[in-house]
C-alpha cells in the first residue's frame, strides 16, 4: 500500500483492487501516464495535476487510463466554458448558502450498505425568490468537491434520492433544455464520482416527461442506475434499507434536517435567521439562467469527446424554451 492509499480501509483497499483495478505496485505509473497525456490538450489549462488529483480521475474511470484522462479534460473544460459558475465558488455565495440551507445538496449521517454517501434532493424546496437552478447546481458541485476529497467515497461512490413532492408543474416549466444541460455536463460527463444509483420517489407524471426528453443524452450506465419508484417505497426499501433512511422516505430515522450538510461547509457562517437579497447575486449566473424570474414560494420543509462541450449560445432560443408550456 502506497501512502495514497492511507486513508483506505482493507475492505476498501479489496474493492478498489477487484472492481476497480487499483494496483498498488503500479499507481504511480498509472497516474503519470495520464498526466503525460495533459499536453495532447494544450487548449485547456489543467489547475491542478497532482498525484491525488489524477487518482481520484483514475478510480472513476477503473484504471482505464485514457478515459480517465479525458474525465480530467472535460472536468477542466466545463470550467473553463462555463466561468461564470465557477466566480465566488464557496459556501458563503448568497445563492449558493442559500441553496446549501434549503437542502441543496443534503446528506445522511449513515452510508449505505456499500459504503456509499447518500445524497438527498427534497426538489419543492427550491425558494425562486431567494436562488436560482444554477445556483443549486453550483452549490451541488461545490458539495462534491468537498465529500470527493474522502478516499474511501472515491471508491464506494454516491447515491442520490431526489424526493419529487409538491414541486409544481410551474416550478418544472422552469427547466430548460439548456439547464438540464448545463447539469448533465456537470455531474456525469466532468466530475471524477462514481454514482451507484438514482432515485426518484414521488414523482408526479411530468417529472416523468422530463426524464424521457433528457433520456436520450444519458449515458447507458447512468440510464440503468435511475429508478423511478413513484410512491411505492417498498421498492426504493430494496435498494436502501430503511435502517438508515429518514422518515420522509419511510424509513426508521427522524425527519431529515436541511441545515446538517450547510451547518458542515459553512460552519460558523452558518446563520438560521439570514436573508439574502436577489440583488446581491453573482450576476452572471442569473445570466445563465435568465428566463428564470424569481417568484417568491414558501414551504414548511454521455462521455463528451474531448473539444465538443460548447459554452451556451445565449442566442439559442430553443433551448431556453421551457420543455412545458404553460398555457
Amino acid at each position: 500500500m502506497t501512502h495514497l492509499q492511507a486513508g483506505l480501509s482493507p475492505e476498501t483497499l479489496e474493492k478498489a483492487r477487484l472492481e476497480l483495478n487499483e494496483n498498488p505496485d503500479t499507481l504511480h505509473q498509472d497516474i503519470q501516464e495520464v498526466r503525460d497525456m495533459v499536453i495532447t490538450r494544450p487548449d485547456i489549462g489543467f489547475l491542478r495535476t497532482d498525484d491525488a488529483f489524477i487518482l481520484r480521475f483514475l478510480r472513476a474511470r477503473k484504471f482505464q487510463h485514457f478515459e480517465a484522462f479525458r474525465l480530467l479534460a472535460q472536468y477542466f473544460e466545463y470550467r473553463q466554458q462555463n466561468l461564470d459558475m465557477f466566480k465566488s465558488f464557496k459556501a458563503t455565495d448568497p445563492g449558493i448558502k442559500q441553496a446549501l440551507k434549503d437542502g441543496f445538496p443534503g446528506g445522511l449521517a449513515n452510508l449505505d450498505h456499500y459504503g456509499r454517501k447518500i445524497l438527498v434532493l427534497f426538489a419543492a424546496n427550491w425558494d425562486q425568490s431567494r436562488y436560482t437552478l444554477v445556483d443549486i447546481l453550483r452549490a451541488i458541485l461545490l458539495s462534491l468537491e468537498a465529500m470527493i476529497e474522502d478516499p474511501e467515497l472515491q471508491v464506494n461512490g454516491f447515491v442520490l434520492i431526489i424526493d419529487w413532492s409538491n414541486f409544481t408543474f410551474k416550478q418544472a416549466s422552469k427547466l430548460t433544455p439548456s439547464m438540464l444541460r448545463l447539469a448533465i455536463e456537470g455531474l456525469q460527463d466532468s466530475f471524477p464520482a462514481r454514482f451507484g444509483g438514482i432515485h426518484f420517489v414521488n414523482q408526479p407524471w411530468y417529472i416523468h416527461a422530463l426524464y424521457t426528453v433528457i433520456r436520450p443524452f444519458l449515458k447507458e450506465k447512468t440510464r440503468k442506475r435511475i429508478f423511478l419508484h413513484g410512491n411505492n417505497l417498498n421498492s426504493l426499501h430494496q435498494l436502501i434499507h430503511p435502517e438508515i433512511l429518514p422518515s420522509e422516505f419511510g424509513g426508521m430515522l427522524p425527519p431529515y434536517d436541511m441545515g446538517t450538510w450547510a451547518r458542515t461547509l459553512l460552519d460558523h457562517e452558518y446563520d438560521d435567521d439570514s436573508e439574502c437579497n436577489a440583488d446581491s447575486y453573482n450576476a452572471p449566473a442569473k445570466d445563465i439562467e435568465k428566463d428564470l424570474s424569481p417568484k417568491s414560494m414558501k414551504r414548511s420543509q454521455s462521455v463528451v469527446d474531448p473539444g465538443v462541450l460548447k459554452r451556451m449560445d445565449k442566442n439559442e432560443e430553443e433551448n431556453m424554451q421551457p420543455l412545458l408550456s404553460l398555457d
